[in-house]
């Protein structure tokens, strides 16, 4: 069950994590900006599904997914102030790297479908 949230989460995250590659290569049917619109409000959860399910279950690969869930909560980090200014830093260092762990994200769970 664990598996089954995980590769959902790390779909979800890497399509809105990686949505300006994804955009590019869409084209002009913009079916990536349709399935981010729908997925933009459950960002949060997502985001806390990709750093909770890998620590249950530990990977080497469950280290990308606990990256993107960190980059998808930046917003929240302000509501945890005594962690924030570490999560933010941390944040920061990663956003460079957003499309491309948003696109490893997006890859690794399409293959954990198979």
């Amino acid at each position: 069950m664990i598996g089954l949230l995980l590769t959902i989460a790390q779909i979800s995250g890497g399509i809105l994590l990686g949505l300006a590659t994804l955009d590019k290569w869409d084209g002009e049917s913009n079916f990536f900006n349709k399935i981010a619109g729908v997925l933009a409000p459950f960002q949060t959860f997502i985001g806390v599904a990709l750093v909770v399910l890998p620590i249950l279950k530990f990977s080497l690969i469950g280290i990308v997914s606990i990256l993107g869930g960190i980059l998808l909560l930046t917003h929240v980090f302000g509501k945890v102030p005594a962690l924030e200014s570490s999560l933010r830093k941390l944040s920061s260092k990663l956003m460079p790297f957003k499309a491309i762990i948003g696109i490893a994200i997006l890859v690794l769970g399409i293959l954990r479908l198979f």
